[in-house]
């Protein structure tokens, strides 16, 4: 198995496709629980904002957790590329996505309590920034998450994509680091920071310093994977996924 080879992986076909908005890049995947639990995983996938990343490499781990007994939601969204896309549009998206997923609660049979808001890469940025705003969401996910965006664009990630993303600088637009970067927000939802120590891509230092951050004030857990990369985390394939499975399935 080569690292990152899950992007290149024929997806598992989703139950149902279903449209939040008018624009081709706002629906949603559904995909049922075999057997219901009475909970779902709204997952966001990652690729640094940027839209020649779409939300198929995420099917893998969304029907691998809808075998789990999840009920899951792979979202897509308007991403930097796409007409609309960055911020703020692109979060607009996912918290109009969010309203239809509460508000169909009863119709996908699950718990509002039980809904687990999950994203990898730019996607953790975004659950968690996400948790930071809405209060409907008491628990949210970071698999190898750019969960500080000034320490991003401090690294230059994959050629400042924070700066594509947020339209400039911190210095620039200091408004819109405050109210995407989740080591900037108040969280109250109990937030599970996954990352792998080997990552090349995110590097563990964001999480972990994160970790750090927030630890005292905020119920945030980590769990680190000594000798995982970036693509471990959402390959179900990988020795990692029954870990990270597991710290789902307890949170």
């Amino acid at each position: 198995m080569q690292t990152g080879d899950i992007l290149d992986l024929k997806p598992p076909a989703a139950d149902d496709r279903i449209p939040y908005g008018t624009d081709p890049n706002q629906f949603l995947d559904l995909r049922r629980a075999k057997k219901s639990q009475h909970r779902a995983v709204a997952f966001i996938h990652g690729g640094f904002w940027r839209a020649r990343y779409d939300l198929m490499h995420a099917s893998h781990l969304c029907e691998a957790l809808r075998n789990g007994g999840w009920t899951t939601f792979n979202i897509e969204y308007r991403r930097v590329g796409n007409p609309g896309g960055a911020w703020p549009g692109t979060f607009s998206d996912l918290r109009a996505a969010m309203q239809m997923i509460f508000s169909s609660a009863k119709k996908w049979d699950f718990a509002p309590e039980k809904l687990v808001v999950m994203g990898h890469s730019a996607g953790g940025q975004l659950a968690l920034a996400l948790a930071g705003h809405d209060e409907r969401i008491q628990k949210a996910v970071s698999l190898a998450g750019v969960l500080d965006l000034q320490r991003a664009y401090d690294l230059h990630l994959s050629h400042d994509a924070v700066v594509e993303f947020l339209g400039g600088t911190p210095a620039q637009m200091p408004d819109h680091y405050k109210e995407a970067s989740p080591a900037q927000l108040k969280i109250k939802a109990k937030e599970l920071v996954i990352y792998g120590e080997k990552d090349a891509i995110v590097p563990p230092e964001i999480s972990r310093g994160y970790v750090k951050l927030k630890k005292a004030k905020e119920r945030v857990e980590p769990l680190v994977l000594p000798n995982a990369g970036h693509f471990e985390l959402i390959d179900p394939r990988t020795k990692e996924w029954k870990q990270i499975e597991a710290a789902v399935n307890k949170i």
